[in-house]
């Protein structure tokens, strides 16, 4: 049966001391992105909601072009009519089929008449939506000009700090397979509870290194001692002393 190793209170607090100290130096690349990752996120989604405007404007101008035509081949097709009645109304026998003809010819007057309200007000609406659909473009214009800057200070601080931080991924990745289950689950726990993403700190001038409460002599001593892992009794982190913090340098 294979012998699996015991480690020690201090060796654990070792382990998650180097892991503490790899992620922070993650956190720090990850601050000099900022917001710039989800900025650029936003950014695109923004784009992408604005030409689906202009597509829509598009496709309406399109639509009311359309019907424009369509109004105009109705106002063809009774110019059309009306010279049919007119050559009709030569050769009426009597005046019921004259007032018929006539009727006709006034009915197709009135179609063409719709027929150029309607373009009419079809061509103003155009003209609305021209000036929308130039607005839009404008206004994806502006917002990939901002896009490209951003992209491109994003993509200036991965080109930086890429070797850096997959160095520091590759640490992490390892340093948590030396970290013992229970204490990596807490760990995360608490990392995930605090911005600053502090889940192990030491103790400094006699407080407590994330909330800077104080922690008394008898506390201390035992926590110097390394026989077992202590907690902030205010904020939940786990305490080292400084001098074991001290001694894990990370590289």
């Amino acid at each position: 049966m294979a012998h699996v190793k015991e480690f020690s209170v201090e060796e654990k607090l070792v382990s998650l001391v180097t892991l503490q100290k790899i992620e922070s130096k993650l956190d720090e690349i990850r601050i000099l992105k900022g917001e710039l990752p989800m900025e650029v996120a936003d950014l695109e989604d923004e784009i992408t909601g604005l030409h689906s405007r202009q597509t829509r404007i598009e496709e309406e101008i399109n639509g009311v072009t359309e019907f424009i035509e369509q109004r105009k081949t109705a106002i063809k097709e009774a110019e059309a009519l009306i010279k049919k009645y007119e050559k009709q109304s030569s050769n009426v026998k009597n005046n019921r089929e004259f007032e018929a003809i006539n009727k006709e010819v006034e009915m197709q007057q009135l179609e063409m008449k719709l027929a150029e309200k309607h373009i009419k007000d079809a061509t103003e609406e155009i003209a609305e939506k021209a000036v929308l659909l130039e607005k839009a473009k404008k206004n994806i214009a502006a917002k990939e000009g901002v896009l490209a800057t951003k992209k491109g200070e994003l993509e200036k601080i991965i080109t930086a700090n890429e070797k850096e931080e997959k160095h520091f991924n590759k640490l992490a990745a390892d340093a948590k397979e030396h970290v013992d289950s229970r204490l990596l689950t807490s760990y995360e726990k608490i990392r995930k509870s605090y911005r600053n993403g502090l889940a192990v700190v030491p103790v400094e001038r006699d407080a407590c290194g994330g909330c800077f409460n104080a922690i008394p002599p008898q506390k201390q001593s035992e926590i110097k001692q390394h026989k077992k892992v202590m907690i902030c009794e205010n904020c939940g982190r786990i305490l080292v002393d400084d001098e074991l913090s001290a001694k894990v340098e990370v590289k």
